[in-house]
């Protein structure tokens, strides 16, 4: 590219990144600018984080590298690029992994990266990420003026440093005084859809006051995430936040778990016991699966929420505690209060700033993201140098309804990567995982659809096994209903409204195995 029209390239960048838009998206059309003015089949923006590269904006790469998190200790390509103040280029023959390699989109079966290159970008003198810059053709960067390469990397870091500025700038106009929480939180709840963006804001507005909190959604979601990120981003961040499983607290044991007990209390009580929301004074206790507490102990829960004091068993002394409360729930709880099984002046105080976690299958793409996370764990727990999803595979990730939400795409994903990590191909440059890894089957529901209207000139002809069509309706809906329950047998009874005795008689004649 000539001085000139590289200047007016840069006249119409400058101009572009200008406009008012966020962060991701700044960042976003600054690769696809530097895709555009030197040749290149991949770029990636990094943030350096804790020992760690965090993808922020890709070009070129699949969708689910901005999920993965890049070890510096496990990728020596990126460690040399941090380690040097200058552009690094490696050969073509370099025996180092690429950290790429079968992730660059193409219409073709190259998948190896065989020209890299990569720049630290420095922000007030201290390093603030990587710049690299990826293809697929040996030599594709021998030709690049270094003078222009250069300018555009002091683009890439003004940009960063403005996108900064204008991000603390938002973020002390939002809070005023409160004290902010470190940025980097932010990576660690993965997903970029319009759902996840305004759960993120929900977040960022009631975590700074003391309001309780009652996060509602399905199982598998991620409401213990929601509740992580509601006590850091508080300002109690720096206190204790105790976590307590209300649907495994055994109903003879729950009040001196919550509570605490004195010593002799009763059989078993050889010493005192300090409970958990002693254990929470000052900070916050998180109460998971509050739908499954027993009445008896809603009215002693509730009682400690009004006066804010704790009494222990077999003690006649309140103790004070200040500890603010996040529920959560996969249960309707108003339908709970209508039925009679939860208590509404309880509810009413859990309930003050209610926030519905999306599920995955409402979440579009960031079942993508979320697998490449899930994918670079899965490297590292197998030790191969790559795993990665085919085209067919990342389309049905995208296409199935996720009944068990990011708990059954982790366990799923995680099977996955063992079933193709053979001995064969562990030493392999990439492992493709394809969709015959996958134990993914059609949605339930949907699969069983009737498009006539029986009667009708568009009826189906041929017979129809009634009796078979039914019992194959019945199994799949039970298998949606385990995997949505963590293969809980008594609560995918209930969901279904029938009694466990029939429940498991049913099971064993439609011949199907519960698996957690």
């Amino acid at each position: 590219m000539t001085t000139n029209s590289f200047s007016a390239s840069l006249i119409s960048i400058v101009a572009d990144l200008s406009a008012r838009m966020s962060a991701e998206q700044r960042y976003q059309r600054l690769l696809a600018h530097l895709c555009r003015i030197f040749p290149c089949d991949a770029a990636a923006l990094l943030r350096f984080e804790n020992h760690c590269l965090i993808p922020l904006a890709v070009n070129g790469l699949s969708e689910d590298t901005l999920g993965r998190r890049f070890m510096v200790s496990e990728h020596p390509r990126l460690a040399q690029i941090l380690a040097s103040d200058q552009s690094v280029r490696f050969a073509a023959d370099s025996d180092l992994p690429d950290p790429y390699d079968g992730l660059i989109e193409t219409d073709t079966d190259q998948l190896l990266v065989h020209d890299c290159m990569g720049v630290t970008l420095f922000i007030d003198g201290e390093p603030w990420g990587v710049l690299t810059m990826d293809a697929l053709a040996p030599g594709t960067f021998d030709n690049i003026d270094p003078m222009q390469l250069n300018t555009f990397i002091s683009l890439t870091a003004a940009t960063v440093k403005a996108a900064g500025l204008i991000a603390s700038l938002e973020q002390r106009v939002r809070y005023a005084t409160q004290t902010l929480f470190k940025e980097n939180t932010d990576h660690d709840m993965i997903g970029d859809s319009d759902c996840m963006r305004k759960l993120r804001n929900e977040i960022s507005i009631v975590a700074p006051s003391e309001l309780a909190v009652l996060i509602l959604g399905e199982t598998g979601v991620g409401k213990e995430l929601v509740a992580l990120r509601i006590h850091l981003e508080s300002t109690r961040a720096d206190q204790v936040m105790v976590y307590v499983n209300c649907a495994a607290l055994p109903e003879n044991i729950a009040e001196s778990e919550l509570f605490g007990h004195s010593k002799g209390a009763f059989s078993g009580a050889i010493s005192d016991r300090t409970g958990k929301f002693e254990l929470a004074n000052g900070g916050t206790i998180f109460l998971d699966e509050i739908g499954e507490l027993p009445l008896s102990m809603q009215a002693k829960l509730l009682r400690t929420l009004q006066n804010g004091e704790i009494q222990r068993v077999g003690s006649d002394k309140q103790i004070k505690v200040n500890v603010r409360v996040i529920a959560a729930t996969n249960r309707n709880l108003q339908q709970e209060v209508a039925a009679g099984q939860f208590r509404p002046d309880l509810y009413h105080r859990l309930a003050v700033y209610p926030m519905h976690v999306p599920a995955l299958r409402e979440r579009g793409k960031d079942v993508l993201l979320l697998a490449g996370a899930f994918l670079e764990k899965n490297q590292q727990r197998l030790g191969v140098k790559k795993l990665r999803l085919d085209q067919d595979a990342r389309k049905a990730l995208l296409d199935y309804h996720w009944p068990g939400n990011i708990r059954e795409l982790e366990h799923l994903l995680s099977r996955a990567a063992l079933k193709s990590a053979t001995p064969e191909n562990r030493q392999a440059d990439f492992i493709t995982i394809s969709l015959a890894y996958l134990d993914i089957v059609p949605k339930p529901l949907n699969a069983l659809h009737v498009d006539a209207v029986p009667g009708s000139s568009t009826a189906l002809s041929a017979p129809i096994d009634f009796k078979n069509t039914v019992d194959e309706f019945q199994r799949q809906l039970i298998q949606q209903q385990l995997a949505a329950q963590q293969g809980n047998m008594a609560a995918t009874a209930r969901v279904l409204g029938l009694d466990r005795g029939n429940f498991h008689r049913l099971l064993k004649r439609l011949a199907v195995k519960a698996e957690t």
